[in-house]
């Protein structure tokens, strides 16, 4: 794909079906392991009219395979967090740049240029760890804010709690972006009013706590912390695009990046709406593969998405360890 095709997709406006189906043939052209479970499902290019016919593959493979557009050397490497039990998937990422561009419009589509914030990360699990695709969106978009009090907070909940206050005293616009867990244990020491800050969980529960459904966690976080909504993230390690809900678990995609559903029992079926498992075209993975069948189970509506959960029997991921 050319510099006009990243263009267009990052314009703005809507993706056509005409652009997807194209990428669908680069992606069988050139992914190999792609093109297999395309065979393999009897879904070759000339038997691929519609948007809903591409097939889907499944996000394991980025466990067992090397998941990409032929041989490259990567700029970036992804690994999932997950636990000493699970293997871990690896998306092999062949330009930093269309990453970087990709959750930098996104940021921008929902909440803005970045020189607004004052962005406070609170990712200590994923900071002890290498590889991780949330710390380079994180570092990337404190870098972009500019503001001498963004940064990275670890388990420095003190320093944290008199940073809130010093940004509330001059009403700076704050995103306090945080692991579930983490999250939980700064709102439990420190409970307060929080004015002028959007607080942004990104799941993850890695076993620390008893678990707790969406609701509960935000429903904590919003008595101990004072804000009305409590917005999340919705990305994950195989992809390189993010979706954004500003409350009640309601997630909205940018231009170049779709959900579809598909059923359990018949992988082929695509939903528009309703309840099943979550399919993502992802515009930007062009490299790796676009077309990704995750194990989490939600429901479509129209142009909104929930999480539910993960599929039985799937690996819990660090991202996912959190019982939605």
């Amino acid at each position: 794909m050319d510099k006009r095709y990243f263009e267009q997709i990052f314009s703005g406006d809507a993706v056509s079906d005409a652009v997807v189906l194209e990428l669908f043939r680069f992606q069988y052209e050139n992914n190999q392991i792609y093109q297999d479970w395309c065979n393999a499902l009897g879904r070759q290019p000339e038997k691929v009219q519609h948007v809903e016919q591409i097939p889907f593959l499944p996000i394991s493979f980025f466990k067992t395979h090397t998941v990409t557009c032929g041989n490259f050397e990567p700029e970036l490497i992804f690994e999932s967090s997950g636990t000493t039990q699970t293997i871990n998937s690896r998306h092999l990422i062949r330009y930093a740049s269309v990453y970087e561009e990709s959750f930098q419009k996104g940021f921008e589509l929902f909440y803005g240029n970045p020189k607004e914030w004052c962005i406070l990360g609170l990712l200590p699990a994923y900071l002890e760890r290498k590889n991780s695709s949330l710390v380079k969106m994180a570092n990337d978009l404190i870098e972009l804010s500019q503001h001498p009090k963004s940064g990275f907070y670890l388990y420095d909940f003190d320093k944290l709690n008199t940073t809130l206050n010093k940004l509330k005293s001059i009403g700076q616009k704050t995103l306090l972006l945080g692991v579930t867990f983490a999250l939980l244990d700064f709102a439990e020491a420190f409970p307060r009013q929080l004015e002028n800050t959007i607080v942004m969980e990104t799941g993850g529960m890695k076993g620390r706590k008893k678990e707790l459904t969406r609701q509960e966690v935000h429903a904590y976080l919003h008595q101990q912390l004072g804000v009305e909504h409590i917005h999340s993230e919705y990305g994950m390690t195989e992809l390189l695009s993010q979706a954004y809900s500003k409350g009640e678990g309601r997630y909205h995609c940018p231009p170049w990046m779709r959900v579809y559903l598909r059923e359990e029992s018949d992988p082929l079926t695509i939903k528009k709406n309703g309840q099943g498992l979550i399919n993502v075209i992802d515009m930007a993975n062009v490299y790796s593969c676009p077309f990704i069948a995750t194990d989490d189970v939600g429901i479509l509506y129209g142009d909104s998405f929930e999480v539910q959960g993960r599929l039985d029997n799937s690996d819990l991921r660090g991202c996912s360890l959190l019982a939605l």
